[in-house]
């Protein structure tokens, strides 16, 4: 069977690794239009109306003029995957997190149209799903959640900055409160209250650490750091992509972290760092803001969808 396949944003960071990973697979086809009609709305409906599945890389506005392009289509319509973060808590489509909860991988194989999560997002509800779907965490649980990503994880702005040099060697940035991905990460962690996030970036173009902090004795049933750890692993066990480590209890070399050893994959590694004594332990989340915080994400449920 061979899918025929129109990126839409190619050109842009996402766009250009996700064009990358879908070259080496069999069975793919992939459209583009000439870059002078990009902008052109009836060149591209023309396009989606011939293709099999359309993906998203593009900033929230247009990915939406996209999206009723498709939706105008009727039965003509592709399939889509929106990475931007205008769809992400929007009825009717699918979160594309796989691994959410059980049967999320079969509902985004049957979806006419998904929305990837966004990369500080994908940690942080890799994290805390499992937590309150197991009770260990109160869905009214105030939840802090902290993040650094490479600098391609803060945008065009900051992106340009960096690589220019004009930049400083880290900052954080959100302090509005008002991140784009706060939204789904209440949505689809399973909390009730709204968490307060706090994301960064360093001067590193890819690799990111999500980082959330809990005093045990403030959860219900006051659970162990090795309960904490147990639960995430029975959630994750047999999955191909998400990784529990052993907990890690004390300082030492067990004590650091580093952000970029898995760049370029679709791996994300969850460990559990503790200390029993003063009861506290932070959940950790290493992953590719640009493999399974994007690109990654993106292919992985593209072969979903199409059954590869």
């Amino acid at each position: 069977m061979t899918a025929t396949i129109f990126i839409d944003g190619e050109a842009g960071t996402t766009g250009l690794q996700i064009r990358e990973k879908l070259a080496t697979l069999p069975g793919i086809v992939l459209r583009s239009l000439p870059a002078e009609a990009r902008k052109d709305a009836a060149a591209k409906q023309r396009l989606l109306g011939e293709v099999d599945l359309a993906i998203l890389c593009l900033p929230d506005d247009a990915a939406r003029q996209t999206a009723a392009l498709i939706e105008s289509l009727g039965e003509a319509a592709p399939r889509v995957i929106d990475a931007s973060s205008a769809h992400r808590v929007a009825p009717g489509w699918t979160y594309g997190f796989p691994e959410l909860t059980r049967g999320q991988g079969a509902a985004i194989a049957k979806a006419r149209k998904v929305s990837n999560p966004g990369c500080h997002a994908t940690g942080a509800i890799a994290l805390l799903r499992p937590l309150t779907e197991a009770g260990l965490i109160s869905k009214e649980t105030p939840i802090t959640i902290t993040s650094v990503s490479g600098y391609t994880g803060g945008g065009k702005t900051m992106i340009a900055a960096y690589e220019s040099g004009q930049a400083p060697a880290f900052e954080l940035y959100g302090l509005g409160l008002e991140h784009k991905h706060a939204p789904e990460i209440e949505a689809y962690s399973g909390l009730a209250r709204r968490p307060l996030f706090v994301p960064s970036v360093g001067n590193f173009a890819q690799g990111m650490l999500v980082s959330i902090p809990l005093q045990l004795e403030a959860l219900p049933g006051k659970p162990t750091s090795r309960q904490l750890s147990q639960a995430l692993e029975e959630h994750y066990r047999g999955g191909p992509f998400v990784s529990v480590l052993p907990m890690a209890e004390g300082g030492g070399e067990a004590g650091r972290l580093e952000a970029e050893s898995l760049n370029g994959t679709n791996d994300m590694h969850l460990r559990v760092f503790a200390n029993e004594k003063h009861r506290q332990a932070v959940l950790v989340a290493k992953l590719d803001n640009l493999g399974k915080g994007a690109s990654g994400a993106a292919v992985q449920n593209l072969r979903l969808m199409l059954g590869l």
